[in-house]
């Protein structure tokens, strides 16, 4: 938004580009951020005692399987570096979130991109790609950018399916988003999985992205490699306390949870209205297929509206697009009904 205000002159840009809350923090995380500024001066706690003992004893884990990051996005780095080398090679969805092939390539790995199913992965397909100097596996429930997600049954059929020496890494960010009664909670499935690792975030349904606090949760025996890779103080004293605070309040996480569907369902409908295809989303976002996605983005920013061009996942014609506020919601639509009639009628909007 500053980037549009310094380039464009544009004020009161409204970003939907993120996947971020719409809302500001709960009354709760505004409170344990007070209470720990008072030690600004004082490093953090390197290993996140009470941040464990909050998510270990929410989760039904040990703390010993948990390891936090700076981000979820750490963690995904943190484990192309331990498991990947070259020579080795890690398999990816064509669709999928951009850190999962930078985590294997930039640890020296090679790529094995599988083509999706209806945007979405297709574990079958994924699993008969695994070969002896297959390492690891990323597997996003839900997707990002399409917002597609797999069954607990899908999942553990692939769980079954590959070898036990495959890490495979389930990234549940988006997971407190879903309802569906088949949608796998990955951390029910570690004890029987040990190469299993799962990643959740902060920074999306918790509102807390500035804060950059992310976590994973695996065997003892792999939190153990993790840690001893992770910087110290990757996770700050005060993303430390606001998710403390974060994980136990549950009346935010439902408000968010009622907004986002009533803002889908706001987006999706006008979607429909003008016939313009998506892909049904179970995050707090949705991918809309607009034509020429890169032109239909610079036009949007034009207008005040940030989104996301999604050609570099190779959907050219789309944009992801987050879910808002009703009011930034509604001006998005209203910006690009006006960048796609100046489209159609030649001119720039």
């Amino acid at each position: 938004m500053e980037e549009l205000e310094r380039e464009l002159g544009i004020r009161e840009a409204v970003k939907l580009a993120s996947n971020e809350n719409p809302r500001g923090p709960g009354p709760a995380v505004h409170e344990a951020l007070a209470r720990a500024g008072a030690g600004l001066n004082r490093y953090p706690d390197g290993n996140g005692f009470e941040l464990k003992r909050a998510l270990a004893e929410r989760l039904g884990v040990d703390p010993a399987m948990i390891t936090l990051g700076n981000g979820s996005n750490d963690v995904l780095e943190l484990l192309g570096r331990v498991f990947v080398g070259p020579g080795d090679r890690g398999i990816v969805d064509a669709h999928s979130f951009v850190v999962y092939p930078l985590a294997i390539t930039s640890s020296g790995g090679g790529l094995v991109r599988v083509p999706s199913k209806h945007f979405g992965h297709d574990l079958e397909a994924m699993a008969a790609a695994v070969d002896e100097r297959c390492r690891i596996m990323f597997v996003a429930n839900p997707n990002n950018p399409t917002g597609t997600r797999v069954t607990r049954v899908e999942v553990e059929r692939l769980l079954a399916s590959v070898p036990d020496d495959l890490i495979v890494v389930l990234d549940e960010a988006y997971f407190e988003y879903v309802a569906a009664a088949d949608h796998p909670d990955g951390i029910s499935l570690l004890a029987d999985h040990p190469n299993l690792v799962v990643t959740r975030t902060f920074s999306k349904i918790h509102g807390l992205a500035a804060l950059r606090m992310g976590f994973g949760v695996s065997s003892p025996a792999i939190a153990d490699l993790l840690n001893r890779l992770r910087q110290p103080f990757n996770a700050n004293a005060l993303a430390q306390a606001a998710a403390v605070a974060a994980l136990g309040d549950e009346d935010y996480m439902a408000e968010s949870r009622r907004l986002n569907d009533a803002g889908m369902a706001e987006l999706t409908a006008a979607f429909d209205a003008r016939q313009l295809p998506y892909i049904p989303s179970a995050g707090n976002f949705v991918t809309v297929k607009v034509g020429d996605g890169a032109a239909i983005y610079a036009a949007l920013l034009r207008e005040g509206v940030i989104v996301r061009p999604i050609g570099g996942y190779g959907l050219p014609e789309h944009l992801r697009v987050t879910v808002g506020t009703a009011a930034e919601n509604a001006r998005f639509i209203a910006a690009l009904d006006r960048v796609l009639e100046a489209q159609a009628t030649g001119t720039r909007s």
